[in-house]
């Protein structure tokens, strides 16, 4: 990898399973906010595709669910949708086809490892979706997507339930108010956030946990509280 682009673009298009006509979208998608150091690249990070790339990865999913599951009702393919594009299945795909190793950021985030983070390789992998949709169009983006996820299917016919639906079904079967998630503190920089976060209930003592995402932290803390209250075991 150079610091001024993807140091072999014809070996990760292979992986890729995609030839560019355009680079410049490859290696916008490849580009993490970081690296910007206050000049000009700063509006040429890969967030903006990642926005694009999320509702384009929301959209194949939904039909590969729509279609392989013809008898499920919406319920059922809900959990599924979610865990199938949600961050970290994200992540999984990127580390599939090593985003990291080609990814441009900044040398303390890389340091940081930055290139291991599911939350950079989640982000990296949906602008790479979009990177393919704007050079090739739908079909192709499409064709990207059914090709790395339709794998993933077997893995969430029966999807587990994560800690915080566990969480919020174990007080409903109580008769209790659901939980609060509040946001305790907010550190680090706009490019690598560390969000604390803390799960209340009536009744019991509050539990804190913190991640890179919101969400993330909200499921540690929803992890860590089930452990405490013996609902789930290590």
């Amino acid at each position: 990898m150079t610091r001024g682009g993807v140091s072999d673009p014809g070996a990760l298009c292979e992986r890729i399973g995609y030839r560019f006509s355009d680079h410049t979208y490859l290696e916008r998608a490849l580009t993490h906010s970081s690296f910007a150091d206050g000049d000009a690249r700063k509006s040429f990070d890969n967030e903006r595709l990642e926005f694009l790339g999320d509702r384009v990865l929301g959209v194949v999913v939904a039909e590969l669910l729509f279609n392989e599951f013809p008898t499920s009702s919406e319920g059922q393919l809900a959990p599924r949708f979610n865990a199938l594009v949600r961050k970290e299945a994200c992540a999984d795909v990127a580390r599939e086809l090593d985003l990291g190793t080609y990814m441009r950021m900044s040398a303390g985030e890389d340091q940081a490892g930055g290139r291991g983070k599911d939350a950079i390789l989640g982000d990296c992998c949906e602008a790479l979706i979009a990177a393919i949709y704007l050079d090739g169009g739908f079909d192709a983006a499409r064709r990207f997507v059914r090709h790395f996820w339709t794998p993933r299917l077997s893995l969430v016919e029966h999807p587990p339930r994560d800690a915080k639906t566990i969480v919020q079904e174990w007080l409903q079967g109580r008769g209790l108010r659901p939980p609060r998630y509040v946001l305790v503190e907010r550190t680090g920089p706009d490019h690598a956030p560390e969000f604390t976060i803390a799960i209340e209930i009536e009744g019991l003592a509050p539990v804190q946990a913190k991640a890179g995402s919101k969400r993330a932290a909200e499921q540690l803390a929803a992890e860590i509280l089930l452990l405490r209250e013996g609902i789930v075991q290590s």
